[in-house]
């Protein structure tokens, strides 16, 4: 008999390609997960229509500048907890949490971040590429901790940066990689094969001690 799928809860701020993909891919019994609802701070967000269509609750939570951040999250908390969701999933959520939020819910936070984290934690990571004339880039997904960017990476995917790429041609190369890894984390966690513990991802039962790099080939 195959398991309840696992309810998560997605925050996201604008268009929320990566919560479309997840909802998609959802819809599927072997990844293990439910999209429970779609949580938003900015209530002209798009992904917010766009997780309507696909049939998931989704609300906006207004985030006033007069509110301290973490009055704002104890009431995000109160939204999500109506939900129970096994894991929360950050995809294009922009702000950032506090203490209290993440500790509230220790292990359970997931975020992708356009780079290959450690480097390039923070904003226009595409462009910080571009501008080192790196070779390569990608996209980790992490375990949210009170570090920004900083938790136990996951699982990598890479891309070749190519003579003639702009920030926008780069960053949809690592998109459609995201796409791919986001679900796969999402999918491990909620079949319990993946945890956080003692500062460290853990997958299968073995620590990690580096991202799992993904390889399409293989998946």
């Amino acid at each position: 008999m195959t398991p309840a799928p696992q309810p998560v809860v997605i925050l996201i701020s604008g268009r929320g390609s990566n919560m479309r993909t997840l909802i998609e891919r959802s819809r599927d019994p072997a990844m293990g997960y439910r999209v429970a609802a779609v949580l938003a701070d900015q209530p002209a967000a798009p992904g917010l229509a766009a997780a309507r269509e696909l049939g998931v609750p989704a609300l906006a939570l207004r985030a006033e500048r007069s509110v301290a951040r973490e009055v704002y999250d104890a009431g995000l908390a109160a939204a999500i907890d109506r939900y129970a969701p096994s894991l929360i999933v950050l995809a294009g959520f922009m702000r950032i949490l506090s203490r209290e939020f993440v500790a509230r819910y220790p292990g359970r936070i997931l975020n992708i971040h356009p780079a290959l984290l450690p480097k390039y934690p923070g904003l226009h990571t595409h462009q910080r590429v571009l501008d080192a004339h790196d070779s390569e880039h990608g996209a980790t997904v992490h375990f949210v901790t009170e570090e920004l960017d900083a938790g136990p990476a996951v699982i990598q995917a890479r891309v070749r940066v190519e003579p003639g790429d702009d920030a926008q041609s780069l960053a949809a190369r690592v998109q459609a990689l995201e796409h791919r890894i986001y679900p796969l984390a999402v999918s491990w966690s909620c079949t319990g094969r993946l945890r956080h513990s003692q500062g460290r991802a853990w997958l299968d039962g073995e620590a990690l001690s580096a991202p799992i790099q993904y390889a399409a080939e293989d998946h």
